[in-house]
């Protein structure tokens, strides 16, 4: 097709999607504001009660602040509500002096008489690592980063040793620990707001109503349709550019760029892999493209027959070709993926060992195992779009056709997107085609959410696959710095994780951000949610 037909096509998709569009359901004040096409509806305005992408993208860096932050360059860790940190010699005790002119939110439903200080830091870790905690059991009581990680365990006591200043120690070391408070979960809360709340008896309204101390403050949100934020005037690092923010939520990624090419979003989520050389080619829009780390994978139930059985989780491995997937579903905006850490992980193993396409071998190793010529299968593709996996229907139709030639009968599950977390949580599934965005740059926060014992009731652990032997492996890494010791035992998890096969790596993707050229500051993030405190919107 010339330039001419996809300017056409395109031309008459714009026209097509706007013309069915309702009525703009936000006021003027917030459309001169920042605007930002979000692809779903956040479970939650607490990113501490949930790890999905979109939750982190609403909440984390627009509403809140944690200790510690990364650098989105470098990745190193950097400042942020804690000025200064130190360790001990024996690695348990971390020290983190606080700053000393943070404000809370001031909103229409709190207005905060006090800075932050310990109370909040204590607050907001003693809420999710403490059962007796009063606020520990609102919203459901699950925090699954923290549960996948085991991080309530490891710490031993948390303590305000001045107004200003906090001491954390840990039961073992943790080599990953401040990797792990810089991630998008471990957000700081106000605590006078949580005392507020449980006086009126309504502790929920904490993840409904947040509070935090992030550069926009949350103002409304109607499902389905928008959340609207102001500016935090007082924020501590600066005034935001924009006097509000709004993520208009547009599931359809061809509405999405419709609304980006219009003007009627400033920025959008997840553009589509087709629509790349559209964006490219306009000189009103930009494209940045960034390797992710990131793992797309299709990940077997162990807790179901025959799916606890290694042989035919490998049988049904060998049966697809990999690269067919990735041609067709990233076409050239991922690499195959060998293991769970993609190249931009320091403990990355370009040897790792790989299954490859072979249908005759799949189909003796089903034989063998007792498997049934029309042996009937369910694989669970997610109803969102994600960088780890941008079309997973479509995938898992290719699948279904791979494993039609090895007489395995596939039926095809998906829902809307929170009925699809619950269902999968229960462990309703025989497959699923899910992926995993690291949250900072540890190569641990692939290995313990994605496959350790912890992270099954947490629900990050989608093959609900338990063993012993490599938790003893993730553990033994932990425990020391030195990188050449880490290396090694993550090897040795990479050999038992393909002898066991409880996932099949697929992909790793790259990220993109499509923007309106009249923004300047928008970085893609490696490291988790999108961060738009910093992006300024010039207009003529």
């Amino acid at each position: 097709m010339n330039r001419r037909s996809v300017w056409t096509v395109v031309s008459a998709i714009v026209v097509t999607l706007l013309g069915g569009c309702s009525p703009q359901k936000y006021s003027a004040n917030y459309t001169s504001g920042l605007v930002y096409c979000s692809e779903s509806d956040p479970i939650s305005m607490n990113p501490q009660l949930d790890t999905s992408t979109t939750t982190a993208d609403a909440t984390a860096h627009q509403i809140y602040n944690r200790l510690l932050e990364f650098d989105t360059e470098t990745g190193r860790i950097r400042p942020s509500l804690a000025t200064k940190w130190s360790i001990s010699q024996d690695g348990l005790r971390y020290r983190f002096l606080l700053r000393q002119d943070v404000g809370f939110h001031s909103t229409s439903y709190f207005t905060p008489s006090r800075l932050l200080n310990a109370e909040d830091v204590l607050f907001s870790f003693n809420r999710w690592r403490l059962p007796e905690h009063s606020f520990h059991p609102v919203s459901g009581g699950y925090y699954p980063y923290f549960e996948s990680l085991g991080l309530a365990d490891n710490i031993a006591d948390i303590t305000a040793l001045s107004p200003f200043e906090v001491e954390i120690t840990l039961k073992q070391r943790d080599s990953s620990f401040l990797a792990n408070i810089a991630s998008d979960f471990s957000v700081i809360l106000s605590a006078e707001y949580g005392d507020l709340l449980m006086s009126r008896g309504t502790p929920e309204k904490i993840d409904r109503l947040p509070i935090g101390t992030g550069p926009y403050q949350y103002a409304d949100y109607q499902k389905n349709h928008y959340i609207r934020y102001d500016v935090n005037e007082q924020y501590w690092e600066g005034t935001p550019a924009s006097e509000s923010l709004i993520f208009d939520i547009t599931p359809k990624s061809s509405l999405r760029l419709a609304k980006l090419m219009t003007g009627e979003c400033d920025a959008i989520a997840f553009p589509a892999r087709v629509d790349h050389q559209v964006i490219r080619e306009r000189d009103d829009l930009a494209l940045d493209e960034k390797a992710g780390l990131n793992i797309g994978f299709w990940a077997f139930n162990t807790e179901r027959a025959p799916f606890d059985n290694p042989a035919v989780r490998k049988a049904l491995a060998y049966a697809i070709d990999k690269n067919t997937l990735i041609e067709a579903v990233y076409f050239d905006s991922a690499t195959r993926a060998k293991s769970l850490l993609p190249a931009a992980s320091w403990a990355y193993q370009p040897d790792a060992q790989d299954t490859g396409y072979n249908p005759v071998l799949a189909r003796q190793l089903l034989d063998q195992a007792g498997i049934e010529p029309g042996f009937s299968m369910t694989i669970w593709a997610i109803p969102v779009e994600r960088a780890y996996n941008p079309n997973a229907q479509k995938m898992a139709e290719l699948i279904q056709r791979y494993l039609a030639d090895i007489e395995v009968e596939v039926n095809i599950v998906s829902y809307d997107w929170s009925t699809f977390r619950r269902e999968l949580r229960r462990g309703n599934h025989d497959s699923v085609l899910i992926g995993w965005s690291a949250d900072n740059g540890d190569p641990d926060n692939f290995y313990r959410p994605l496959l350790s014992c912890d992270a099954i009731p947490s629900g990050t652990n989608r093959a609900r696959w338990c063993n012993p032997t490599y938790d003893e492996l993730l553990d033994r890494a932990l425990q020391t710095e030195d990188i050449d010791i880490r290396k090694a035992l993550y090897l040795k998890a990479n050999e038992l994780l393909f002898d066991k096969l409880p996932i099949v790596p697929i992909a790793h993707a790259y990220r993109y951000q499509a923007y309106r050229k009249e923004l300047s500051g928008m970085v893609i993030n490696p490291y988790g949610g999108v961060r738009l405190g910093g992006v300024t919107k010039h207009r003529d």
